[in-house]
């Protein structure tokens, strides 16, 4: 009764989505026991290529080759010349995992790893890659196969290396338990093994049998390609057929009945006692009646179902080799699904109720009106989420994770260190009123006008035939900040919608200390030229049905965004905003900031280096508050058009007060009965209306609370200041990650 796992790995494609340098690459993978390291090694058994490669044009694709010394595959080298570029490897790997001779189903995880091999690239094309020893190995990105897994898993499975390599690797995991197809002491008799073991042995035979059919049975039905050979085949027990594991019950596919072994309820009983006294774990009366079976029947038993289970899995291969590109967008498609369900263990969700819009009269200082009822301020909010965070991130280091899913080790690997999300939803489905209807459908031209190069890009903007939606995404850097400081929340966009066009926004670089209007004002020219560009290449292809123009912004990024919505040059484009992420944004600007090491370091700003920025940012631009350019700012209608609204803020950022970043009320404010108190109101009462407004059918407005794990770090000086977090938002992405595949709709 010797048994083995088969791990089938079937390498699509690899997709370069930003990689910083040119070259030959190739990738590697191997796999290997968790927890168990003086077992046999984990080698690759069989390789398929699906498509022949052209290995006879220079400078294209090599050969795959495995290394017997280290039991990995290597994948063929292949040539990364730009970004989003697509190389189809399309090729099987299998790993063959052998369990001891006196071993029952395995209780240790497998680890699957994969690296990434780079090679510049020279005039001697692939060759040099093949044979090259100085390689150099970048990132790695590792999986986890829970013991529950290997008995049977059909699983899409994303490969994304690091953050400083950014490649999706599409891949699909197949894995059966199969009889080990070399026997190591064939001599040897029967009752050597025969014991507990060995009714565990067969009972997990029946359960892979049974995942196979299963999970077979949902993938043909999902892409209406039946499997006929398999159709045809009687696949019943005899007369075991009554004995079926607990994990599942009978498959369709089993045909005719066999003839059931009998077992009193009186034995049944006694048995169950006796097994469960000798730490064996049973289940329904079926598990138990396995263990009536004799040597001999159980051995019968065991060559039935290892018989059926290669004949199943061969039966598989062929059929994934006919259907490989509809498997994988079907469990694509799964996998995708899941993401909600299993990345919520780091997630607090909750409901929230905008409140009412006036909290405090400007016309009587002593008056303060109605607040919405359900609306309540806790005495510090900034300690009440930091507490949240962390009795639920503790509740997460004593969390045994149970699953059969394929586990990313970017998370998994130490789960209570990976950022706690707390988000805030409210989904408002506003009245529309005569106004707002016309804003919505009155543009310059009817929709369907046909777009012509000569138009004015307004007109071209407002309405085009064809089928194609264009999917901008603009991307806008804080202070002193570099264009590429975002391209980690760009490139989980792209994974989420291959087919957007992102701007990462270059045209503050260096430029982010003067004038808020200036700095709007270029960045509204940049967008319109870059949108002019892409209108300019639809038309080219029968042009656009539909505009969908996003902004992300991190930190004073937001405020450029939303001073750029007020110039002329993006009216046109008002009506065609779609979602809004704000990183950290002060919206609020710098009032009632509990930092004072953050707020000395302003005030020096301010006077050594006369930033007009900062002037702005802490409303000491103008002697009148009501007169300040952020006064202003909030009162222009620079929110109320996007259909999505998310704020995303950290009560460890010390850099953009927790209250701003959040537009919401602060304790500070809300006791301040002073002038500046007022205005504060007044600002946010502004920014509400118009999140508010009846622009749109349903607005949806997020806030998105990120507690990150600052336990490695220490206590020092970045910490203190706040700035450690505020800088995380731009160097880790599981974030982002959460956030936009809990709401995909969103972001596509």
């Amino acid at each position: 009764m010797e048994t083995a796992h088969e791990v089938a790995i079937y390498i699509d494609r690899f997709h370069n989505l930003d990689l910083f340098q040119q070259g030959w690459y190739r990738m590697k993978v191997s796999a290997l026991w968790e927890d168990d390291e003086y077992r046999a090694p984990i080698s690759p058994a069989r390789v398929t290529q699906y498509d022949a490669v052209d290995i006879g044009a220079k400078g294209t694709f090599g050969y795959w080759k495995i290394d017997d010394v280290d039991n990995s595959f290597y994948t063929q080298p292949f040539l990364v010349k730009y970004s989003r570029q697509d190389i189809y490897l399309s090729v099987m790997v299998s790993f063959y995992i052998p369990n001891g001779e006196n071993e029952g189903p395995p209780t240790s995880s497998v680890i699957l790893r994969f690296e990434l091999i780079y090679v510049p690239a020279s005039g001697n094309g692939w060759t040099e890659v093949q044979d090259s020893s100085d390689a150099d190995l970048i990132p790695v990105h590792e999986f986890r196969i829970p013991h529950r897994a290997l008995l049977g898993l059909h699983s899409y499975c994303p490969v994304h290396f690091d953050a400083l390599h950014s490649a999706l690797v599409d891949l699909t995991i197949h894995i059966v338990y199969l009889k080990a197809s070399l026997t190591k002491s064939p001599l040897k008799r029967l009752e050597q093994y025969f014991g507990l073991k060995s009714y565990d042995i067969v009972k997990a035979s029946l359960i892979s049998r049974d995942i196979l059919l299963e999970e077979m049975k949902k993938i043909s039905n999902a892409i209406g390609n039946t499997l006929e050979d398999l159709d045809g085949t009687d696949l019943t027990l005899g007369k075991y057929e009554i004995i079926q594991p607990s994990k599942s019950g009978l498959p369709s596919y089993n045909k005719g009945q066999g003839t059931p072994t009998k077992c009193t309820p009186q034995l049944t009983g006694i048995l169950r006692d006796f097994l469960e006294s000798s730490g064996v774990v049973v289940g329904n009366t079926d598990d138990i009646m396995m263990y009536t079976l004799s040597e001999e029947e159980l051995s019968e038993l065991f060559q039935i179902v290892s018989s059926q289970l290669s004949f199943i899995w061969n039966e598989f291969l062929k059929f994934h080799r006919e259907h490989r590109v509809k498997i994988l967008d079907y469990l694509h498609a799964i996998w995708d699904a899941d993401r909600k369900a299993e990345w919520s263990i780091w997630i607090i969700h909750s409901k929230i109720e905008i409140p009412h819009r006036y909290l405090r009269s400007m016309a009587d200082d002593s008056r303060l009106l109605r607040i919405s009822s359900s609306r309540k301020v806790h005495q510090d909010p900034i300690q009440n989420s930091m507490s949240q965070a962390e009795l639920y991130r503790k509740s997460i280091a004593q969390m045994k994770i149970n699953t059969r899913s394929v586990q990313d080790m970017h998370i998994y690997a130490d789960p209570s260190c990976i950022p706690v999300v707390r988000i805030e939803q409210h989904v408002m489905v506003v009245p529309q009123h005569s106004s707002s209807k016309e804003l919505l459908t009155d543009d310059s031209e009817p929709v369907g006008t046909p777009l012509l190069r000569g138009q004015p890009l307004e007109k071209r903007a407002s309405g085009f035939q064809g089928g194609y939606i264009l999917r901008a995404v603009i991307f806008v850097h804080g202070f002193q900040g570099h264009h590429l400081d975002l391209r980690l929340i760009r490139n989980q966009w792209l994974l989420l919608d291959p087919g957007a066009e992102c701007l990462l926004s270059q045209i503050n670089e260096d430029r982010t200390s003067g004038d808020f209007k200036e700095m709007g004002r270029r960045l509204a020219n940049e967008v319109v030229a870059f949108l002019k560009r892409k209108i300019d290449k639809y038309s080219n292809h029968g042009g656009c049905q539909e505009i969908k123009l996003s902004f992300v912004g991190h930190s004073i990024g937001n405020i450029i965004i939303r001073t750029a919505l007020t110039e002329p040059k993006l009216q046109p484009f008002l009506k065609n905003l779609y979602t809004y992420m704000s990183i950290s944004g002060p919206h609020l600007g710098y009032w009632y900031n509990p930092n004072s090491l953050f707020n000395s370091g302003l005030w020096l700003m301010k006077r050594l280096k006369g930033m007009q920025c900062m002037h702005q940012l802490t409303f000491s631009d103008d002697n009148d508050p009501q007169n300040t350019f952020f006064y202003k700012l909030c009162k222009l209608k620079t929110l109320e058009n996007f259909k999505n609204i998310i704020l995303v803020s950290s009560p460890q950022d010390g850099y953009v007060p927790y209250h701003s970043a959040r537009i919401d009320l602060c304790n500070a404010s809300s006791s301040d009965n002073s002038r500046r108190g007022q205005v504060f109101t007044e600002m946010l009462n502004n920014c509400l209306d118009q999140i508010r407004a009846p622009t749109s059918k349903t607005r949806v407005f997020m806030r998105c609370d990120v507690n990150f794990d600052q336990s490695t770090q220490g206590r020092n000086l970045n910490t203190m200041i706040g700035r450690a977090a505020h800088i995380e938002f731009l160097e880790n992405d599981i974030y982002a990650r959460f956030i936009m595949w809990s709401f995909p709709e969103l972001f596509r």
